[in-house]
């Protein structure tokens, strides 16, 4: 029974993407044909006005893996211009990156959108698992991180900035009531000052501030109101005040209104309820709150009998509504003979405050130490940008992510010049893995794998080693493609999109980002047509004739016949095993000879050109007669080769 043959070539290698070198006298057959440059063939054919998506795809290829972007431009761009219909994503994207290159960045955009548009993959960093631990958690060091003063600081005193779901709550005072202007002489360290109040601060989703806004309820007083913590299900705070309840202030010993602790709880969409803490005293100063994660201990700072300093970081246990146990200072390894105030613990039990007795900048400086049941770890602190030789300190942070403190550093009016900054990690992010092969999983050593930024300029290349693993540093805000090649194998690129905000993604970020590398199939080392990577040369049902699309296979072998005069060939075409064996051998032999034929006919001489059909004698996997096989199975049997004669 007669059936569709097609003829095709099995064999690609990458060496065609490498400009081969000249011929050398080897006594390794593979290395007596490197002087065929699979390049100038395809250049020869086009220049001869034979067009194909293929061609042209080959052509660039040869310049784009050999970071010849400029000649790969070309053929690129008019691969999308004129077989849109063939043109993939991916040769979108490459013809995009090499137009960069040649500083046309607006056709280059066009292109870029295409691709997305096709379903492009680019990996976004976000998307993979962070692997590395937070800098928080392995402990501090200087120079990791950006600040930035927000946008909502004024000329007078800012501070205090407290977690409120995904807004801000903190003690400004922007609004000062004339009224009570003469009442403020009564606060000690606070004379002749505005009055301080809490206000709330909208955030996006990027971490841009929005409306500010006076806090709700019956919170703020005509007195000081400070440094606020919330409850996770935000229905109960705590905050700083000075003594004053119900309308009534009062003042120590000394005559000067003290801070204590009060307790509020939200109703519908108002803040109500104020309740002083019971450890609270009239003779002393208690304030600056701050819950542990999981809300069964109340951190604060005093000055109450059994203080080391001048004020000590203490704590009390939440037993119940309105239950407290007696405070426990925190003991001498982190309070001093000075100042420890403003506690913060973080959800990671993290404990962040300020003090001026432990070795830092100069004034207030932040500290952080690891809380551990009733115990602590060292005590670290953080140098610049944060600390300063001013006061620091009201520092909160979600760890991983983004945080606020206060600092005077850049006024001259002590604490009136306080203001809030925004702190988060600075831009880290690691990507790395090895190099495989994609079928048996083995390290590929050796391998060359280089970093190419989005304006197609190549980074860093390097060559992996024995245990063929990669590493690089990449910033936000950029889109890298990364590329692997090693000789035998195809390449492979991925296309990598940082975060455009690292404000709002936990840092620093270290991926696990493996390359996996298909073997190509070898070429034999004298078959010509699988070293210029012929397409399948198609024959009509039960014909012989050589077709247009054809043409083009051919001509590249015609253009290496012509540019290399020391050549001579052989043409082998074999068949599938389907159909009558005889029938099979007769066909295989009229498209041999119609294949020789035609090259006869383009003026290459007959001594150079042999041809013989084969038909299913040379079967190259099981799949004969009596086996059942699948098209692609069979489809390996159907070629034609172009065997070099020695």
């Amino acid at each position: 029974m007669k059936k569709y043959i097609t003829i095709s070539l099995l064999c690609f290698s990458i060496s065609v993407l490498a400009q081969a070198s000249k011929l050398e006298k080897a006594n390794i057959n593979y290395d007596k044909y490197n002087y065929i440059d699979a390049r100038e063939i395809y250049l020869k054919v086009a220049e001869k006005g034979y067009k194909s998506a293929e061609l042209y795809r080959k052509i660039g290829d040869t310049y784009y893996f050999n970071s010849q972007y400029s000649g790969a431009a070309k053929w690129y761009y008019n691969l999308t211009k004129e077989f849109p219909n063939e043109t993939t994503g991916i040769d979108y994207f490459r013809a995009a990156q090499c137009l960069k290159s040649i500083n046309q960045p607006e056709e280059a955009e066009k292109l870029m959108k295409i691709y997305k548009d096709k379903g492009g993959q680019v990996i976004d960093v976000t998307s993979y698992e962070n692997v590395a631990d937070t800098l928080f958690k392995k402990g501090v060091h200087n120079k990791l991180f950006e600040i930035e003063k927000i946008p909502i600081n004024t000329e007078f005193s800012d501070f205090g900035p407290a977690f409120y779901g995904n807004n801000i709550v903190f003690a400004s005072s922007r609004k000062m009531s004339p009224a009570l202007n003469e009442q403020s002489n009564d606060l000690d360290g606070w004379n002749n000052k505005p009055f301080l109040n809490l206000y709330q601060a909208t955030l996006d989703k990027d971490m841009n501030f929005g409306k500010v806004s006076a806090f709700n309820g019956t919170v703020n007083s005509p007195y000081h109101e400070s440094t606020a913590v919330f409850t996770k299900d935000g229905k109960t705070m705590y905050f700083t005040r000075n003594n004053y309840l119900n309308g009534k202030k009062k003042k120590d010993k000394n005559h000067v209104v003290r801070l204590k602790i009060y307790k509020a709880t939200k109703n519908g969409d108002t803040w109500g309820n104020v309740k002083e803490l019971p450890f609270n005293n009239d003779n002393y100063s208690v304030g600056h709150p701050a819950l542990s994660p999981e809300e069964d201990k109340l951190y604060f700072s005093s000055d109450m009998p059994g203080t080391l300093g001048m004020s000590d970081i203490w704590y009390v246990k939440i037993l119940g509504e309105d239950i407290y146990t007696q405070p426990t200072n925190l003991g001498d390894k982190i309070n001093t003979a000075k100042r420890e105030t403003f506690p913060f613990i973080s959800k990671k039990n993290n404990l962040y405050f300020s003090s001026d007795g432990h070795s830092g900048m100069g004034g207030l400086d932040i500290f952080v130490t690891k809380l551990e049941n009733d115990s602590h770890k060292e005590i670290s602190t953080f140098g610049e940008p944060i600390n300063s030789i001013k006061d620091d300190f009201s520092f909160i942070i979600k760890e991983g992510r983004i945080g606020y403190f206060a600092s005077n550093r850049e006024g001259k009016k002590g604490s009136e010049s306080d203001d809030i900054y925004q702190i988060w990690e600075r831009c880290q992010i690691t990507i790395q893995g090895p190099v495989t092969d994609k079928a048996t999983g083995e390290l590929i050593p050796n391998a060359e794998v280089t970093l190419i930024d989005s304006n197609n300029n190549e980074i860093k290349t390097i060559t992996v080693g024995n245990d063929a693993t990669f590493t690089f540093l990449l910033d936000c805000q950029e889109q890298y493609t990364l590329r692997a090649k090693k000789e035998r194998y195809h390449p492979k690129e991925k296309i990598i999109e940082t975060p455009n905000n690292p404000k709002t993604i936990e840092m620093p970020i270290k991926l696990n980002m493996p390359l996996n590398l298909e073997l190509s199939d070898p070429c034999p080392p004298n078959d010509l047509g699988c070293r210029l990577t012929l397409q399948p040369i198609y024959f009509d049902y039960d014909k012989s004739n050589i077709r247009p699309d054809a043409e083009i296979e051919l001509a590249k072998i015609l253009a290496a016949l012509k540019e290399y005069p020391i050549l001579k060939i052989h043409i082998e075409s074999h068949t599938d095993s389907r159909g009558n064996d005889a029938y099979n051998l007769k066909l295989s032999e009229q498209r041999a000879q119609a294949t020789l034929k035609w090259l006869l006919k383009q003026g290459i001489d007959k001594d150079r050109i042999s041809a013989k059909g084969y038909g299913e004698s040379q079967l190259i996997n099981k799949c004969t007669n009596s086996t059942k096989c699948t098209e692609e199975e069979h489809q390996l049997n159907r070629r034609s080769m172009f065997i070099i004669k020695e």
